[in-house]
């Protein structure tokens, strides 16, 4: 296993359970973004977002582009979080989208063939 996998499977398993903390309300989660002001209703939808997203960088593995525009996806998904938790002038929580936003960048960055 190389480098490449080793960042997608950890980027794809990060992510992955962040959408499974989503969907099973883990309370470290759902207190928070209630407490940004996200609506109850968008939660299935944030869940699947990033279930999909974990999936396509999965799936990047076998066909690199898939797992580019998964990892872009990921990326934009939590930039949007950011925004939400600067919005809600929770700065002190800023740290924690961009957690899971790093590796995907990484593994986005990494399944170019660039690095």
């Amino acid at each position: 296993m190389n480098v490449t996998s080793v960042v997608v499977v950890v980027a794809a398993a990060w992510v992955g359970f962040s959408a499974y903390a989503i969907w099973t309300r883990k309370a470290f989660v759902v207190d928070n973004i209630t407490a940004y002001g996200v609506s109850e209703r968008w939660w299935p939808w944030l869940g699947a977002a990033k279930a999909l997203g974990a999936i396509g960088l999965l799936a990047g593995l076998f066909v690199p582009a898939i797992g580019i525009a998964a990892a872009a996806g990921v990326v934009v998904y939590f930039l949007g979080a950011v925004v939400t938790v600067v919005r809600a002038r929770a700065y002190s929580h800023i740290p924690f989208p961009l957690l899971y936003l790093a590796p995907a960048l990484a593994a986005g960055w990494l399944l170019t063939g660039v690095a």
